[in-house]
């Protein structure tokens, strides 16, 4: 089948292409340079996956699978939540993905300098969503629970990984190979109710 993931983000883009294997033909929205952006203004992150996946599937007329996930931290009220991809601020347009990390994770750090580390508790949380031109086909959800470290660790993954410890594993997810990342993060736990949902659906050509 062909699936257009709604994301310009290719970190994102390669996790799922391995996690969905070699039965699905990805293109994500690079592909589709014409396509105007859907804003992501909803309150949580299903509201936005389920935004993304109608809007961008009626633009380019093909099954859409839009994902919204990010961090929660208890101590900071469940922020960043919805804003995690933004959380320093509006950036410029010559800002790299790398640099907007750096910025989002010096936030975290900064706000939470003092913070004890059993208080630091928070989780990455995932909503996905396939879509039809016409409907919401399949939607789906996935955490996983840890703590915020003091300083960055590991230089895998993207986003807020290097600061995010999962106990079970004595790592954080930038510490982690791909193949144990993908097997039990946040996106990984909804990818794999998605794709047993998956078969329920007729063939997408």
């Amino acid at each position: 089948m062909k699936l257009l993931i709604a994301t310009t983000n290719l970190g994102k883009k390669i996790e799922l292409e391995k996690m969905l294997g070699s039965d699905v033909e990805i293109l994500s929205l690079p592909d589709f340079p014409n396509t105007v952006e859907v804003e992501e203004d909803g309150e949580t992150f299903a509201q936005n996956a389920q935004k993304k996946a109608l809007g961008y599937a009626k633009q380019t007329g093909l099954w859409t699978l839009a994902d919204d996930s990010g961090l929660e931290i208890d101590a900071l009220n469940g922020a960043p939540g919805v804003h995690s991809a933004r959380f320093s601020g509006s950036h410029k347009d010559n800002y790299s993905k790398d640099l907007i990390d750096h910025e989002n994770i010096t936030k975290v750090l900064r706000l939470l300098e003092g913070v004890a580390q059993e208080k630091r508790t928070a989780r990455f949380k995932c909503s996905l969503c396939l879509a039809s031109p016409e409907k919401v086909l399949l939607e789906t959800d996935g955490t996983i629970e840890g703590f915020i470290t003091e300083e960055k660790r590991g230089s895998n993954g993207f986003g807020y990984d290097p600061i995010f410890y999962v106990p079970d594993q004595d790592k954080t997810t930038a510490q982690m190979s791909k193949e144990l990342k993908n097997s039990l993060s946040h996106r990984g736990r909804a990818v794999q109710k998605f794709k047993d949902l998956l078969t329920t659906l007729p063939n997408q050509k």
